[in-house]
């Protein structure tokens, strides 16, 4: 209903009744209307004049200024300012003067200025405003910058000869545009569309990225993306230099009971002359109806070159899965098959599994009669090899049925002690491989007490708390197969401590009687938390299967050592070793991170033995470290270093500079990385990214705002 065709007369009506130069009115209709003024007067019949503080509230409406004329006859309203209109709470206009229809949505507006949101503001001379939709903009200047004073040039801005910016389909298209830097031109385009900066999603050019390498000189990256209403959208980025061509593609779908995304990339280049080069990454998931659910995901890759030409994540074996899942309260079931790349150098893809497949099903139900708790697992397993070659070449499925009876009682004392009686049956079909029959099956009745005696003491607010733990465990199986291949990567941390098979396969199985020993201790204040744990294992016989740096091998393992210290505010760190009996150590990591206000700083050291079991012909001994200093509030250095320590040099040092403040961001970065691959050469990587804050889905309102000194 239009605001104010009666307005003036039930203003003067108000007048009479209250006797106050204050008015309030509202209509009765189903959109009101409220306005408030310090003064209001009649100078004739077609004149109504509202002076001092004047609000008009109409609908989503509000509108303030200092003085309000409306003429009944042309049903407008002459407005003098400052006016500030708002139509939604992102979407603001401040002007000096205006003249605007009765519903103070159509009209003509003088030295006025656009505020969408917190971020982007647009001045003109003149603006007009049609159809409650649009306003247009008459050369303008559009920025998200602070300007500290009339006539400052901001850090950036675009000039255009006109801005139109659509309302309800929240976008600002402009005509003649050009962008400035520092008062600068740098950039012209006849037409330019942009989306309201509390636009999530819309579709159009992103913006665009150089990147440098020395195997693919300069290049340029321009993302364009389109979206399929709100559950869809592509991303098409061509990245083009005088040594590449390559279109990369992303697409992300949401359903209603799950979603998916993919993303991908052809390309022809120089590096590789007439190969078509490429990868593919997706997942996606979906779940049903009473627990079921779907999962899938999808690697591939020309070669291993590409990843690291590309700066893609740096896999040297790829895997595509899909899985069917049903979870219940008591039951789960898993169906998946598998599919391997190998991308290793000196590794034969036909001579590793390539395809698998498996089924898992567990089973959990509570007997009355005896107590505790007995649990069924059905497993099956099949590897292929796709090598024609005797024993390069063999294939192997299994089948195992595990059962097994647990219970656990808590003496007064405190003591807890946990049960395990069991049977698992394996039986294997061999393919392809004359040093074993094609039929092996395979019985192992096992059994276990495990010991736990917590003791706790709080004194001066701080908890000591110590665990020592004991397993006295027995297994037998009666036929010793060991085929190889799935075994030859084995932990020995805190998870296998106090179990009975330490194989990550069923492949292999334990057997004989084995003592596992060890305990935690962890000390807690409001501040820090520390905790250490050791362990040992000591077999009746040694046990076929377990690789020399494993620390299992031998009757006797290797001590585990595992511990962390916390600082609840900033810092942690974790490390892990196994530490033989002569002091030796064949396995280790260190974990660090100290965070504060101003900077943040990572560590890693991880150190492996040479050892021809687990595929590892040479010593790895390495150091990562990363970093990120706040310079001033505007300037982050950041960096990123790894070192390898047997090869004395590094095998990537990288370093970036960030600069950030409340309309733009910059980024610069140069990364080296090094290989000791003999088919990828290394890479040296420069980065150059803009960001004009406002226009771009990733501002923030927090980002460092630079003040004004006069």
């Amino acid at each position: 209903m239009p605001l104010l065709p009666v307005l003036g007369w039930m203003i003067f009506w108000a007048i009479m009744a209250t006797g106050t130069s204050i008015a309030q009115v509202t209509t009765n209709s189903s959109k009101h209307a409220v306005l408030i003024a310090d003064r209001i007067a009649i100078l004739s019949d077609n004149e109504l004049v509202a002076e001092g503080h004047v609000e008009v509230f109409h609908g989503k409406r509000k509108l303030t200024a200092r003085r309000i004329t409306y003429n009944t006859e042309r049903h407008n309203l002459m407005i003098d300012g400052p006016i500030y209109l708002t139509d939604n709470h992102s979407t603001r206009i401040l002007a000096n003067s205006a003249m605007l229809d009765r519903n103070i949505q159509d009209g003509l507006m003088t030295g006025a200025k656009l505020i969408l949101g917190q971020h982007i503001q647009l001045a003109t001379i003149q603006l007009e405003r049609s159809k409650g939709q649009y306003s247009t903009l008459h050369n303008a200047v559009a920025t998200s910058c602070r300007i500290c004073e009339e006539g400052d040039a901001p850090l950036w801005q675009i000039r255009a000869r006109r801005v139109v910016h659509d309302q309800a389909n929240r976008q600002l298209h402009f005509e003649g545009a050009r962008l400035l830097i520092m008062d600068v031109p740098v950039l012209y385009l006849p037409r330019l569309r942009l989306p309201e900066p509390a636009l999530e999603r819309a579709s159009g050019f992103l913006i665009p990225s150089l990147r440098t390498t020395t195997q693919l000189s300069t290049g340029i990256r321009i993302p364009y993306f389109q979206e399929f209403g709100d559950h869809a959208d592509l991303t098409v980025s061509p990245y083009l230099s005088n040594r590449t061509s390559t279109i990369n593609l992303t697409y992300q779908h949401a359903f209603s009971r799950g979603r998916l995304a993919f993303e991908g990339g052809f390309t022809r280049d120089d590096l590789i002359p007439g190969l078509n080069r490429g990868y593919v990454f997706g997942a996606g998931g979906f779940a049903f109806d009473n627990g079921h659910e779907l999962y899938f995901d999808v690697e591939w890759a020309s070669e291993e070159a590409y990843l690291h030409d590309y700066n893609l994540p740096n896999k040297d074996r790829l895997d595509s899965e899909i899985a069917f899942t049903r979870t219940g309260s008591t039951s789960y079931y898993r169906a998946g098959f598998i599919h391997f790349q190998s991308l290793r150098e000196g590794e034969i893809e036909t001579e590793i599994p390539t395809l698998v497949t498996e089924f898992d099903a567990y089973h959990r139900y509570t007997p009355q009669n005896i107590g505790g708790e007995i649990r069924l697992v059905l497993a099956t397993q099949a590897y292929r090899r796709s090598s024609p070659l005797d024993e390069k070449g063999r294939d192997i499925a299994r089948t195992s049925i595990d059962s097994v009876w647990q219970d656990n009682t808590i003496f007064a004392s405190g003591l807890r002690t946990d049960w395990q009686l069991g049977l698992v049956a394996d039986a294997y079909r061999v393919r392809q491989d004359r040093r074993f029959p094609s039929t092996l099956t395979r019985t192992t009745p096992y059994a276990a007490l495990t010991l736990r005696f917590p003791l706790t003491r709080v004194r001066n607010h701080t908890i000591h708390f110590i665990e020592p733990v004991a397993q006295i465990g027995w297994s037998h199986a009666s036929n010793d197969i060991i085929l190889g291949s799935q075994t030859n990567s084995i932990e020995f941390d805190e998870g296998n401590l106090l179990s009975l098979s330490r194989f990550p396969e069923p492949i292999a199985r334990q057997d004989g009687t084995a003592f596992a020993y060890g305990g935690t201790w962890r000390n807690l204040t409001q501040t820090r938390e520390i905790n250490l744990t050791l362990g040992q294992v000591i077999f009746s016989k040694d046990q076929n299967g377990f690789s020399r740096t494993s620390g299992l091998s031998g009757n006797i393992s290797d001590i585990l050592i595992a511990g962390q210290y916390k600082n609840m505010r900033n810092f942690d760190l974790t490390a892990r070793a196994i530490l033989a009996r002569n002091v030796r150590v064949s396995k280790s990591e260190f974990r660090a991170n100290w965070y504060e206000k101003s900077f943040d700083l990572g560590g890693a050291y991880i150190f492996l033995r040479t050892d021809p079991t687990e595929n590892r012909s040479n010593t790895i001994s390495e150091v990562k470290m990363d970093a990120s200093f706040d310079i001033t509030p505007y300037w982050t250095l950041a960096t990123d270093w790894q070192y390898n320590v047997t090869n004395r040099r590094a095998s990537k040092t990288g370093v970036g500079l960030t600069y950030v403040n409340e309309c733009v961001e910059i980024d610069f970065s140069i990364e080296r990385r090094n290989t000791s691959s003999t088919h990828i050469e290394p890479l040296t990587e420069f980065r150059f990214n803009i960001v004009l804050h406002g226009f771009s889905t990733n501002s923030k309102e927090e980002e460092q705002v630079r003040s004004c000194k006069g």
